[in-house]
């Protein structure tokens, strides 16, 4: 079978290998159809990303397809799509014994700490795979992952029923978080960057309140698209030093804000703000099963749309031709799919 490895930063090689050989009882064959990458991904190919070795085999969002399974399996048969949780954890540590197993005192994870399914074949057990309709396509089966980060991220406010949220960052993953804020039962969602491109998808996605903030404040936007009410959550996923500050100046006091961007450097932070608003300041690391299984049900039900996400696709042999079109298109680019 076909192989992606990227051996080094920048540098993919195709490699014919041996098809997995018999499954346990327990194990499932995946014929894998979509790969997308995501901004990790990314970090890895320009060799910034601190906990990936190399030679690494990429790719942890994906469809697939059942190709066989093990004697004991019972959740899928062959030909049903497919994707499952990249998240390979010890299930000893303490986080793991509370059911918090997304922050594993040992995780890896597929793609960057162990082989990922840059490949046509991959081998997964029963309990991290989830089935999704043959109403949803390849292409959305593969976006179920970073849709399950929104679901995580949002389940992470108590009460967002009926909360006005601000989201910081109108990338892939900022997009879903305020999707799943409004389908979560948000009042209003104000969504933020610097790219009028991004946010134009974002309105296309139902989000209402946009606001570049190259060219306006967050605090005048906030009066007008609030009024009085303000906000009462927030979720930073741009990774950006003055967005969290924004942010926790702006918030009503006594306000939640969720930590999902990755900062190439550790933020300034205002303990003021902090501090004296009394502000509920956590971070938001992947997902858990159950946010798989929402992130499945909202896609599938048209809650959560997708389409407008996805940038471009490249076949499998345009590997390197996709991060090339990524890192050319800049804030053009948003999702990209790899098709086997």
């Amino acid at each position: 079978m076909r192989q992606a490895v990227m051996t080094s930063p920048g540098i993919i090689e195709f490699r014919d290998v041996s098809e997995p050989g018999p499954l346990k009882n327990n194990e499932i064959l995946l014929r894998i159809k979509k790969i997308g990458i995501c901004g990790s991904d990314v970090h890895v190919y320009n060799g910034h990303h601190p906990a990936t070795p190399y030679p690494v085999i990429q790719g942890h969002e994906f469809s697939a397809v059942v190709e066989a399974i093990g004697e004991n399996v019972s959740k899928v048969k062959p030909g049903m799509r497919v994707t499952a949780r990249p998240q390979l954890v010890c299930g000893k540590c303490n986080p793991c014994k509370r059911g918090q197993y997304n922050v594993c005192q040992n995780l890896k994870v597929q793609g960057f700490q162990a082989p990922g399914v840059a490949q046509e074949f991959f081998v997964v057990p029963e309990d991290r795979v989830i089935s999704f309709p043959e109403s949803m396509t390849f292409e959305q089966g593969a976006m179920i992952e970073p849709a399950a980060v929104g679901a995580h991220a949002t389940n992470r406010i108590p009460d967002l029923k009926g909360k006005n949220i601000v989201v910081s960052g109108a990338g892939t993953i900022g997009n879903l978080v305020a999707q799943f804020a409004k389908a979560g039962g948000a009042a209003k969602v104000l969504i933020t960057d610097i790219s009028d491109h991004r946010l134009k998808i974002a309105a296309g996605c139902g989000i209402e309140g946009i606001l570049n903030v190259k060219t306006g404040s967050l605090e005048d936007s906030v009066k007008s698209f609030f009024g009085e009410e303000g906000f009462q959550a927030g979720f930073e996923a741009a990774g950006v030093d003055s967005s969290l500050d924004a942010l926790m100046k702006n918030i009503e006091k006594g306000g939640d804000i969720i930590i999902l961007g990755v900062y190439s450097r550790n933020p300034v932070v205002n303990m003021f703000y902090l501090g004296e608003h009394e502000l509920n300041v956590m971070g938001s690391l992947m997902y858990r099963h159950e946010d798989y299984e929402t992130a499945v049900e909202m896609i599938s039900s048209g809650k959560i749309i997708t389409g407008p996400l996805i940038s471009a696709n490249f076949s499998f042999d345009q590997y390197q031709e996709a991060y090339k079109f990524i890192l050319d298109s800049g804030e053009k680019s948003l999702k990209v799919m790899i098709d086997l």
